[in-house]
């Protein structure tokens, strides 16, 4: 194979240390190699950068261990070509499995350039993306507070969500308080519902009778202190990722347009793929590498199991949320695609099926800077139509009818 890469260097990533394998293939065609360990501390690193500096090296491969390569890729970037490698698709051969002997085989499948890049969004949107994924995490540590708070009103026998939809609404929440000052009997917890629930009081009242003790009390008060402070911290979230996205409020309402896509669920999605769609050829390879698209396991003619593959998880659960609220709309085609996949393969099949869709709409719209025309709830049966009508006559046939088809005259204006 011919050399791509005269200059490079292969470095094997750990918690504590690094090992480094500089390969510098000369004009007779000759090559040298060099290898060294350094500490992952960060003096150890600058010195790492000077060595490659000095050596003339052009490109980096680094392994994708964990979080660990991200301290080598912040004080190379800039310096140097980086490329990001998949644990997966640099296995070295079994039985060979040595920090020296692995850092030798990065660098010289970088050096033919058989290495496949690893998508590396810029710095702006790295650090959007670190903002939304801690407010996603603190969402889910919320739903769990909430959970643990009706699980002790359960142990109390306090039914109260058996009765109100929402217990941490503005009547739960006060209802809530009232229970921990344990002063209120429930007819005077029950009066403080507002609104639609104010016609449930009889039902609140026989749902508020329990038996609540201080340990409860306890248990309640620290759950509710929780969610005010994990509230806190989701407003400040909230601020700062607005902050950040302003310099992409154009791509943030080109996908709002898509049918499912809110505000916040642009933001993520703007964060885990960037405003750059050159960085994937088409929208099947961003698709492939979102992991929301069936994988190919073909043999001998045979076609295997078509799985999805593994992918951005983040990226996967806001589009799965995407789809299932674009399934809940009203005479869209996403609705109509979802009802229809989801009669024949399932509710979870036609979410990613919809996700799929949904992803590839946003590479357009951004890529393209046009907004979303949805297709309208009867674009398949238009698609279709003469399938669709004899399929539906065969079927009154079957049942003993005679059918004969008229159309309805348009009407003219």
């Amino acid at each position: 194979m011919d050399v791509i890469i005269p200059r490079c260097c292969g470095i094997d990533v750990h918690k504590s240390s690094l090992t480094a394998c500089l390969l510098v293939t000369k004009p007779d065609g000759k090559t040298s190699k060099t290898v060294k360990t350094f500490s992952t501390m960060t003096a150890d690193l600058l010195a790492l950068s000077d060595w490659l500096e000095a050596n003339k090296c052009t490109h980096v491969a680094v392994e994708s261990t964990g979080v660990y390569w991200k301290p080598i890729f912040n004080i190379l970037e800039g310096s140097f070509q980086i490329v990001l490698a998949n644990a997966r698709d640099i296995k070295n051969v079994p039985g060979h499995k040595t920090d020296v002997k692995d850092c030798e085989w990065i660098a010289d499948l970088l050096r033919f350039g058989l290495i496949k890049a690893s998508f590396i969004p810029p710095k702006p949107i790295r650090e959007l993306r670190d903002l939304t994924r801690y407010r996603t995490k603190l969402s889910q540590e919320m739903t769990s507070e909430k959970n643990r708070v009706q699980k002790v009103l359960e142990d109390a026998n306090i039914k109260l969500a058996g009765v109100a939809t929402d217990i941490f609404g503005v009547s739960g929440r006060e209802m809530l308080q009232a229970l921990l000052e344990g002063n209120a009997a429930p007819e005077d917890i029950a009066a403080l519902a507002r609104g639609k629930l104010r016609k449930k009081i009889p039902e609140l009242i026989e749902s508020l009778k329990g038996n609540v003790s201080e340990h409860h009390r306890c248990l309640i008060g620290m759950s509710l202190r929780h969610l005010d402070y994990m509230a806190e911290l989701i407003a400040e979230l909230d601020e700062r990722i607005d902050n950040a996205m302003k310099p992409y409020q154009p791509q943030e309402e080109l996908l709002t347009t898509i049918t499912g896509v809110d505000k916040k669920s642009a933001e993520s999605i703007i964060a885990e793929i960037g405003v750059n769609m050159s960085q994937f050829p088409t929208a099947a390879h961003l698709a492939s590498w979102a992991g929301i698209c069936s994988g190919n396991n073909e043999s001998a003619g045979k076609r295997m199991s078509g799985k999805i593959n593994k992918g951005d998880s983040w990226l996967m659960r806001i589009l799965i949320q995407v789809a299932y609220a674009a399934a809940n709309t009203k005479n869209t085609y996403l609705k109509d695609k979802y009802h229809r996949i989801a009669a024949r393969r399932g509710k979870k099949k036609a979410a990613v099926a919809i996700g799929h869709k949904i992803l590839i709409f946003a590479y357009y719209v951004i890529s393209h800077g046009v907004s979303y025309q949805d297709l309208g709830e009867n674009y398949l049966d238009k698609l279709n139509k003469e399938v669709i009508e004899k399929r539906l006559i065969k079927r009154l046939q079957q049942l003993g009818n005679k059918v004969t088809l008229e159309p309805v005259p348009q009407q003219t204006t």
